[in-house]
Formats: structure tokens, C-alpha cells, sequence
């Protein structure tokens, strides 16, 4: 009987060791990161936010995350707290050996990610979906709301110092002013729509001193009558290149669309289709990278926050000079003085040319994930898949961007000048992200 009693109790032990690393295993699994960060890609488009907003919902989430984990993992990860603009200090609760840092980092994300631009409970049924998940694979109670107290207090800090970012003062500020002035931006068809976001500048960067800093050159004197003139031949290049485009360029400008918002016309029909918007497009390249170099969790989110934040100063530095010269796109051009009829083969974003935005933040992006995860990292980049475009390989982070500077050109958008200058400004913001900011510890 004696014998018996043992086995039964061993038999329970297992069980319940098997359980309790059961919810381990589902929650400290590095993937799931990369879900939630998937599901606010998706809850933001679903939201049409325009891809300077989108940056900064992933990037005060991640960040958020991170400090997390640098609670959790202070021998391996360091606080931001005093590296970024404006963030001084983050509330902690004393150290509790009860909490799950990834549980916690994962529930600080959800948070942040939904409180800092759309209504709280946006990601609800996700959050209470993966909880549901981790109970059922032998969550404690005790874990769980230890877990949900840290990721509490370091998200109210992370909320409290996103809201004095100046993202409110500019969304009741004076609005960009069109006016009919030769080589000055004005609105495109098929929308029409008026410029987005004229105030990004404005918006407190992360670790850039200024919007101004590294500001480029003036873009070419706008001169369409001299045949000579760098203007005339920048504009004459675009247009030939749109009008003989091969399969491969056309490939490339589609995968580097990342149109938030399409509005379709055909005839009389008019419907709106939604992508991830450019930097959402590079979350998803931060999640294929994180896998395929087997990152842990902590890892996987230092990954997330570095590149985030080299996103988030690229547009602040980007929008300065867009709204200094306010140049007006190859499509309004070529359409009053050249071709009345021709199309850019994407379509124009409602913002003015110089300097490309996709091309600067994908250039600061890279020089953010080549130090995390070195140079030469070829990975295959299946993120358009969901949308119907086939994957496209690179041999490194450094050569996606390159094309991403031709896809631009490419899809009729932005003068091949401009992506060239962008794609220089984009590598010193993420240059500077790389020397400034103290994250991961020797």
C-alpha cells in the first residue's frame, strides 16, 4: 500500500511539473513576441494610421517590453531610462521572484501598444486569448498577477512619457497650405488627399538631438525648360524607367509598396485595400531575423526596441526636410508639363517628395538590425505572402534597403536623387542609434 502512496504521489509530481513547464514553454517561446507584434501590425492597419503613426505605436510598445526585461535580466539587459529624450526614471515595483519576465514584458507590450494612439481594449481578445492559453497549460494565479503588476507600473511610466512627445499639440495644428507654385507640392490623384502629417517634425525624437540633424542638401532647383538641367534629367529618367518597367522592377516596387491605404478606382467603383504600412513591413523582417538566429525571448524584444527606435527618428528626420523644401511628386510634373496622361506605377502618398521616407527609415532600420544581428545576415523576407506578393531574398539588411532605394524610383514616386540622399540621411540616424544607446551588456 506504502508502495502504492509513493507512485501516486510521484505520478502527481510529474504532472504537475509537466504542466507548470507546459506554460513556461508556451510563454517564454520567442515566437510569441513576434505574434503579438504581428497583431498590433494588424490592429493598427485595420486603424488606416499613417505609417509616422504606426512607428510610434511599435515603438514606445517595444520599449516598454524592453524595460521589462531589463527588470528581469539586469546582468544582461540595461535600462533605456536616461539614454532616451525625456525619460528620466521608470516606476518598478520591488523585486518579486513570483514574476514570469516574459509574461510581463509580453502584457507591457499589449498595453503600451494599444494605449499610446487607439482606444484601450483594441487588442482585448488577443490578450485574454493568450492568457486563456498559458492557464490552461498551468498558469498560477499568483504568477499571473505578479506578472500583470510589473507590467503595469512600467507601463504607466512609458505611457506618461509618450504623452509629452507633442503627438497631441500637432493633431490640432494649422494644417500645409497649398498653393499653385511651380516645383511645390500639391495633392495627387486618386485621392487628392492633403498632406499627412506636417508637424512630424515636431514630435520629440528618441535620440536624435534635433529634426534638423543631419539635414540633407537642397533637393535640384526645380527647372523643367533646361533640358540640361539635373531637374529636367531626374524627371525625364522616372519617366522612362515607369513607362519600359520589367517584371522584376515591377516585383520590387510592389514589395516595397507598403500602401497603408490604396484607394482602387475602376470606372465608377472606388474601394479602399490596406498592406502593412514600411515600418510595419520591417517588424515583420525583425521577427523572420530573430528566427531564423534562434534569439531568445529577451533578445527577440532587444531587437524589436533597437530597430523601433532607429524607425522612429528616421521619420522625425525625414518629415523636417519634406515639409523645409515641400517639393512637389514626379506625377504632378510630368502630368502639367510633359504627359497629361502618364501614372506612376504606385500610387503617390499624400506628402511631399524630397526627402523618400521609406527609403530613410528602411536605411536606418538596417544599420539597426546589422548590429544586432551582424552584417551578411541573408534572410528571405516573406512578410507581402498575406497580401499576395511573392517573398523576396537578401544577402544582408544593408542590400534590402538598397532595393528598397530603387523600388521607390521604381514605382513612380520619388526621384532617384531623393532616394539616394535619403538613403544617406537613413544610415546616420541608425548609426547614431547604434553608438548612443546602451542596451545589451557584454
Amino acid at each position: 500500500m506504502k508502495r502504492l502512496i509513493l507512485g501516486l504521489c510521484a505520478v502527481v509530481c510529474l504532472f504537475a511539473c509537466r504542466k507548470s513547464n507546459e506554460y513556461k514553454t508556451y510563454l517564454h517561446n520567442p515566437e510569441l513576441f513576434s505574434q503579438a507584434a504581428h497583431e498590433l501590425n494588424t490592429v493598427v492597419m485595420g486603424n488606416n494610421f499613417s505609417p509616422m503613426v504606426a512607428s510610434r505605436n511599435y515603438t514606445y510598445a517595444a520599449i516598454a517590453a524592453y524595460e521589462v526585461i531589463a527588470v528581469g535580466y539586469p546582468d544582461k539587459y540595461q535600462s533605456l531610462a536616461g539614454q532616451l529624450n525625456g525619460l528620466k526614471q521608470i516606476a518598478k515595483p520591488l523585486p518579486d521572484s513570483l514574476v514570469d519576465v516574459e509574461l510581463a514584458s509580453l502584457l507591457a507590450y499589449i498595453k503600451v501598444g494599444e494605449a499610446v494612439t487607439f482606444p484601450e481594449g483594441s487588442l482585448q481578445v488577443y490578450k485574454d486569448s493568450l492568457l486563456k492559453t498559458a492557464r490552461d497549460k498551468g498558469l498560477p494565479s499568483d504568477i499571473e498577477k505578479a506578472s500583470q503588476l510589473l507590467a503595469d507600473s512600467v507601463s504607466a511610466s512609458i505611457i506618461r512619457w509618450s504623452k509629452k512627445d507633442n503627438y497631441l499639440q500637432t493633431r490640432g495644428a494649422e494644417k500645409y497650405t497649398v498653393m499653385d507654385v511651380p516645383g511645390r507640392w500639391i495633392p495627387t490623384p486618386p485621392l487628392y488627399a492633403s498632406a499627412a502629417e506636417p508637424h512630424w517634425r515636431e514630435i520629440r525624437p528618441m535620440v536624435l538631438d534635433s529634426a534638423n540633424m543631419f539635414a540633407p542638401p537642397p533637393p535640384p532647383a526645380f527647372n523643367i525648360t533646361d533640358k540640361n538641367s539635373k531637374y529636367y534629367k531626374e524627371v525625364m529618367a522616372i519617366k522612362y524607367a515607369i513607362d519600359s518597367l520589367t517584371p522584376d522592377q515591377k516585383h520590387m516596387a510592389d514589395f516595397w509598396d507598403d500602401n497603408p491605404f490604396k484607394m482602387n478606382v475602376t470606372g465608377h467603383v472606388m474601394y479602399g485595400s490596406k498592406k502593412f504600412s514600411p515600418p510595419g513591413h520591417w517588424m515583420s523582417v525583425i521577427g523572420i531575423a530573430a528566427q531564423k538566429a534562434k534569439f531568445d525571448y529577451a533578445a527577440t524584444v532587444y531587437a524589436y526596441t533597437k530597430t523601433s527606435i532607429a524607425l522612429f527618428d528616421a521619420f522625425i528626420q525625414c518629415f523636417q526636410a519634406k515639409y523645409t523644401y515641400n517639393t512637389v511628386r514626379p506625377e504632378t510634373v510630368i502630368n502639367k508639363y510633359i504627359d497629361p496622361n502618364w501614372m506612376p506605377y504606385l500610387q503617390t502618398p499624400a506628402f511631399p517628395e524630397y526627402t523618400c521616407g521609406h527609403s530613410t527609415i528602411s536605411s536606418s532600420a538596417a544599420e539597426a538590425l546589422t548590429s544586432v544581428f551582424g552584417d551578411n545576415f541573408a534572410y528571405t523576407d516573406s512578410t507581402e505572402m498575406e497580401f499576395g506578393i511573392k517573398s523576396r531574398s537578401f544577402a544582408s539588411f544593408r542590400k534590402a534597403a538598397e532595393e528598397n532605394n530603387w523600388a521607390r524610383f521604381y514605382g513612380g514616386l520619388h526621384f532617384h536623387n531623393s532616394c539616394i540622399i535619403s538613403t544617406e540621411c537613413g544610415k546616420k540616424v541608425g548609426n547614431l542609434v547604434v553608438e548612443r544607446l546602451q542596451m545589451k551588456k557584454k
